[in-house]
């Protein structure tokens, strides 16, 4: 009986530095803490728009409100970048290309 000796493993891919990953680790952090400035700064305008009443504090609140939707947005859109780049998703299949010599419209489109 001849036993194979040694291990089957391939050689392991030495782990180096991707600065892709830091970039987008970056990205997400400086607009998550972008946003709950912007959710802070949008709760005390608001605060001081319905204490005082002053109409320009309502328009602090709602550019701060969008912003804050932006920055969310920006952070959830670099999430899914980071991991489609990591390789734990994938972007959807391609369609497949059509044939030129069939007619536009289905089946029906021939009668």
């Amino acid at each position: 009986m001849d036993a194979v000796a040694g291990k089957r493993a391939g050689a392991r891919q030495r782990r180096s530095f991707r600065p892709a990953y830091a970039v987008l680790a970056v990205g997400i952090t400086l607009s998550a803490l972008a946003w709950g400035y912007l959710v802070y700064a949008a709760i005390d305008f608001g605060a001081a728009a319905r204490q005082d009443g002053d109409g320009s504090a309502w328009v602090f609140l709602a550019m701060a409100s969008i912003g804050a939707m932006a920055c969310l947005f920006l952070a959830f859109m670099l999430i899914v970048r980071l991991v489609r780049l990591m390789g734990i998703t994938q972007g959807p299949e391609p369609k497949p290309k059509r044939d030129p010599d069939l007619p536009k419209g289905g089946k029906r489109a021939s009668r």
